[in-house]
Parts: C-alpha cells; structure tokens; sequence
C-alpha cells in the first residue's frame, strides 16, 4: 500500500474513512476512535503491509470523531493530524477541509506588487485568533500593504509560542482556531486584495511531541546533527518517504487553504547531500503542481546561494526570493551603531549596505568574521525582486534579549530615512506587525512548554546573551524576559491604540505616503524594467544607488549622522525628499529617490 492520496485519512466515496500509519518499526498498531457524539469504540489491530503501512477502514466515521493509534502502549496522534483540538499529546480529529464553501475568486497579485506585513497570530489582536487579524485586514489595507506572512502555524507544544517548535505540520495550531477559520481568514484576505504567506519549518521538529522516530525509525538521521538534535532523514537510506512527507505538507497548505505562497525557514540547516536537493525537487514539483498560480516560495537562507534564485525567461526556476539579512544588518548599524556578534561585519564596513541594495546580497562568497568562514555567491544577475529587505522582523526584534524594536533604539528622524529606503527600493518590502505606526511594543521570545524541558529553555535563554557586554554579569541576565511567563506573550501583544496616537498617526501618514508612491511609481517602473542593473558608491560614509535598465532609479541616502553632499542627476524626477536636503546637500538623515525617463 502507499498513500496514492497523501498522508493522513482518506474519505471513502461510500462515506467513512480510510485510516493509515507508516510504522515500519512496529509490528501492531492499533486505531483508538471516539465518536463526536462521545460514543468509544474498542481499539481495533490494523492491517499492516510488508512496506510498514498499518491500515484500516471505518465506513461510519464521520468529520469531528477524534482518533489517534497505539504503538504498544505509547497513544500518539496521526502525523498528519489536519486538527488537534487538545494540544499535541492528545487524539486527532477528523476534518474534512474540502467542505468549505470558497466564493471569493482569487487569481494571486504579482510578486512586484509585494508589501508583506508579518505577524504572529497570536499577538496580533486582542483575541489571539484569526478572526482578530480578520478584523484587522481593513486597516493593513489602508496602510498600503499587500500581502501578509503569518508566522508558523503547525501545531506546537502548549498554548503560546513562535511556531517555530511545531510537531504535527499539517495541523493549524488549535489556540488560533479551527481550521475552517483559518480557510475564512484567507479567503478574507483575499476579498481584500491581500495575498497570504506562510512561514514553514522543514528544517527541524520542536522538542515536545515528535512521536514520529518511535514508530518511523528511518524519518531521522542520527549520523547527522542539529542546534535541535538529529536531522530528519532527507538525503540517507530510506528518505525517498520522508521527501514525500514534506512535499505534501507544502502542498496540503497552498491546496487546502489556498496560501500565496510559503516562507521556508532557515534553510541552511537542512541536513541533505543527495541529488537533487530537498530544495530543488521541492520547489520543482510545486511549480509543477500549482502551474498557473502566482505561486511565491521564499527562502531563508544564512549561506546567500544565488542559485536556488535563478531565473528563466524572467520567472523564478526554484525560489522567488530570499529575506536578505544584509540589507537589515546595514541598516540596522547604521541606525543604532550597534557592533557585537554579525553586526560586527557591518560596523566594519558600511559599503555593504549600498552594495546588497544594487547587487542583493552584501557577502558574494568573502570572508565573515563572525561566521569564520566565506559567505553568499555571486547576485548581479538576480532581478531586485529576488530579495525581501526589512527593517524589523521576528528574528530581529524577538532574538534580542529584551525584544526592542528598533523605535526604542534609533533615532526617530533616521528610522524614517530607512523607511525611506526600505519601501521605495525596488527589493520587495517587509514590516513586522505594527511597524508601520512605528509600534513600540517589544516582541520578546516566548514558550509554553512543560517541565523540565520548560527549565532547560529558561536557563537556555539567559545563557545564550553571556557574551554580550551588557548581559556578561548574572544581574544583568535577570533582566531578560522569562520565556515562558504568560507576562512575556501579553507583553508581546500589540497596542493598537498606539495607531492612533500623535506619533502613530505621523509614522502611519508617512508609511501610507511612501507605498503610495510605490503603488504609482516603482511597481510599474519594475513592470517595465524587471531586471535593472544596481550600481552603487560611497561617500563620506553616505552612498548612492542607481538602478539602470533603459530609465534610471537613483537614490542618495545619509545615515552617518553628519551633513554630506552627493552629487545630483541630470534630467532626473523628483519623487520624494526625506529630511534636510537643499541640492546636493544632504543632511545627517536625509534621501532623495529620483527617476531618469528613458
């Protein structure tokens, strides 16, 4: 038997369902199926395949029957539960998404077009839940944005986390909704114009309920490690399965509640060495399946490998784009000046900056100093649509130890500026939740686990910042949130009342400006130049970008602080001046951005 169908139940044309375990290393499993109206069946052995698939048909079964299999003694639910209505140790339940009446028709916004908004669930509204960003939606439209990218969704451990520990990946975590919501909230989006991602994780499972080694020996590698223990086999002896595995989680997501696209998490710590890549046949079979979609796959990716971004005729052969961490890191020094560990690089060497906005990425295969090796691969042959550039996003704000955004650490003339450069560059732009009112709320790291694992994280945490000057005495540590106290998750929340604040409604003003000038400006200059050449100089620690392909888009930027002229452009058009600027003479936080006509 193999899952022709995918992974997890199967409705039967005569009504019921067909359930299946892939357990090669267990002789018996037995199914446990309750009822929704409360009534318990005896658990019944299950037939078992010379392949290792356990198997069974319950033709009276019916949506919201909770199940889950017994593996000698161990209950453990269906890896590919589509609900978890009681958390991750408990039973699955039955869910038929294919019910749900869609009614919006939706053909995908062009990746051009992208302004994303991250957000975490979670702490996005006051309920926690979808319908909480449901209610939102009118007001991220009226900020200008164009997509959002909810942060992991696939169900975790306790009741409040990042998403990023997630154990049963086709099962939307039950603290947000049912997944019926969940397909709501799309469709909602959508009606709004708003394309929808999703951030998943293939490189690792959390440390709370990841039953699938017992029962699946051959889903892990030992040979090979970690930051979370050993690798899901994706490359070794008996992985063809577990690819498998991974292409229909992607898939389950973009069919199922019909995502824009998915954000891959930290792809540089899957574990694969075989040929073709995880990657590479992942993105391959899901071009192939979704033809004819506006399908974006974007990636994460510490080694900057220009190859997984290559294009064919102008349309991405694997990855539509890559979060560029040195467009951030730039900024980011120059704003708060900010030197320890990766910021090191870039205090050293402003130019990378300007370089990584004219050639997408800043490390082209040179030495970090605090990688201790070389970095990235050749980009200027990339289109700029190939990088998402940020200011803030989880990573950046939540990985520090107190979880500050950069409001709270830059100046507030400086951050405008980087605004400036983030949403009018021709990069696609990306905000975590709030920014675009310039939120001050922190967005700290959080968990819910159990003991003693909840101790190991706690003791984790601190530890993690001893390096860092401020945080080398054990006083100081203390002052880093608990990750998990329920204080640090409400304290994450975002204040929407700070919107409507005098400073709120300044910051919203100028972000709604700024993308309108995008909508009219710079998207239909990428429509027309979808691949321009970036070419970039350093001035007096100020620098200019200018895009050319047949028309020029030409930007000076200032974040050094001190008054610096650059020279001027000929024949250029205006579009937008930012701080003191008289001429060539740019203040200490200033830019101009101008357009030469062909």
């Amino acid at each position: 038997m193999s899952p022709a169908h995918g992974f997890g139940p199967l409705w039967l044309p005569k009504g019921g369902a067909r359930f299946h375990l892939f357990a090669p290393g267990k002789e018996r499993v037995l199914l446990k199926l309750d009822s929704r109206s409360g009534a318990r069946a005896a658990p019944v052995a299950m037939e078992r395949d010379a392949d290792g698939w356990h198997f069974i048909d319950c033709p009276r079964c019916e949506p919201g029957d909770r199940y889950a299999f017994d593996i000698g003694g161990l209950v453990v639910p269906d890896p590919a539960s589509r609900f978890q209505p009681d958390g991750v140790h408990s039973a699955s339940e039955l869910i038929d998404l294919q019910a749900y009446d869609w009614r919006t028709v939706w053909q995908g916004r062009p990746w051009r077009e992208a302004v994303i908004c991250e957000l975490h669930v979670g702490c996005f509204s006051a309920s926690g839940d979808y319908a909480g960003v449901e209610a939102r939606l009118d007001a991220l439209v009226d900020a200008g944005y164009t997509a959002i990218e909810l942060m992991p969704l696939a169900q975790f451990s306790g009741t409040r986390g990042w998403g990023y520990d997630g154990v049963l990946p086709f099962a939307p975590h039950c603290t947000y909704g049912r997944p019926e919501r969940l397909q709501k909230l799309v469709e909602a989006a959508h009606a709004r114009g708003l394309s929808v991602l999703l951030d998943v994780v293939y490189n690792h499972y959390g440390p709370d309920g990841y039953y699938v080694p017992q029962y699946w020996p051959q889903f892990v590698d030992p040979s090979l490690h970690t930051p979370w223990g050993a690798a899901i086999n994706y490359g070794g002896q008996d992985s063809a399965l577990v690819r498998q595995f991974v292409f229909d989680n992607a898939a389950h997501w973009l069919r199922e509640f019909r995502f824009d696209g998915l954000r891959f998490d930290a792809v540089h710590a899957i574990n694969d060495t075989s040929r073709p890549h995880l990657l590479t046949e992942l993105a391959t079979r899901l071009r192939r399946e979704f033809k004819g979609r506006e399908l974006h796959l974007v990636v994460e990716n510490e080694r900057n490998d220009a190859a997984l971004l290559e294009r064919t005729g102008g349309e991405p052969r694997q990855f539509t784009a890559q979060w560029n961490d040195d467009v951030h890191h730039g900024l980011h020094v120059a704003l708060t000046g900010e030197s320890e560990g990766y910021y090191s690089d870039y205090h050293g060497e402003r130019a990378l900056l300007p370089r990584a906005l004219a050639e997408g990425f800043g490390f082209q295969g040179e030495f970090m100093r605090s990688l201790g090796r070389k970095r990235g691969t050749p980009s200027t042959a990339l289109p700029p649509t190939a990088f998402v550039d940020f200011l803030q996003n989880h990573d950046q704000i939540g990985n520090r130890a107190l979880g500050e955004r950069v409001t709270a650490l830059a100046d507030e003339e400086a951050v405008a500026v980087a605004l400036g450069v983030l949403l009018l560059s021709p990069h696609v732009p990306l905000m975590f939740m709030g920014e675009e009112w310039g939120a001050r709320t922190p967005f700290a790291f959080f968990c819910d686990f159990p003991e003693p694992l909840a101790t190991a994280v706690r003791e984790g945490r601190r530890h993690e910042f001893e390096h860092f000057e401020a945080f080398r005495d054990a006083t100081a540590r203390e002052r880093i949130p608990d990750p998990l106290a329920e204080s640090t998750f409400e304290r994450s929340r975002l204040d929407w009342a700070e919107r409507d604040a005098p400073a709120g409604r300044v910051r919203l003003e100028l972000v709604r400006r700024l993308l309108e000038l995008r909508r009219r400006e710079i998207v239909p200059w990428l429509r027309e130049h979808p691949a321009p050449q970036g070419r970039w100089q350093m001035q007096e620690g100020a620098f200019t970008v200018t895009w050319r392909d047949g028309s020029a888009l030409h930007l000076r930027c200032n974040l050094s602080g001190e008054p610096v002229s650059l020279p001027t452009v000929d024949g250029a058009r205006r579009l937008l001046a930012l701080g003191a600027v008289d001429g060539e003479s740019l203040g200490g936080f200033a830019l101009t951005w101008d357009i030469v006509d062909a």
